[in-house]
């Protein structure tokens, strides 16, 4: 079964809705053209519209938790479909998981 890579070009989303972008200083590791993306990487979330009780508590970052057990990127764990990340509040409540679009299906590099 092919590993699902997770790259800077994939859509990704907290459970509101924001937008997640992953920044990496991978630049070897590759999948359909793109970086692939690792549990270490800079995970922040923009535009979340979530509140409580008329409050705004929005998601602005992402932990990851489940990663790739067999393919490393740059020293640390590769990120792929099957991974867990967890939408954090500000104040560092968990509020879901992040939603995962697509993913590339080819890796290449070390």
């Amino acid at each position: 079964m092919a590993a699902h890579f997770l790259t800077t070009a994939n859509s990704l989303s907290c459970p509101h809705g924001g937008a997640v972008t992953i920044s990496t200083s991978n630049t070897r590791v590759r999948a359909g053209g793109q970086p692939v993306v690792r549990a270490s990487d800079a995970s922040t979330i923009a535009g979340c519209p979530f509140t409580i009780a008329s409050v705004p508590h929005p998601c602005v970052r992402v932990q990851w938790d489940v990663h790739a057990e067999q393919h490393k990127s740059h020293g640390d764990w590769s990120l792929t479909l099957d991974s867990v990340g967890f939408c954090l509040a500000a104040d560092g409540g968990t509020q879901g998981t992040v939603v995962i679009s697509s993913t590339q299906t080819r890796g290449g590099g070390q």
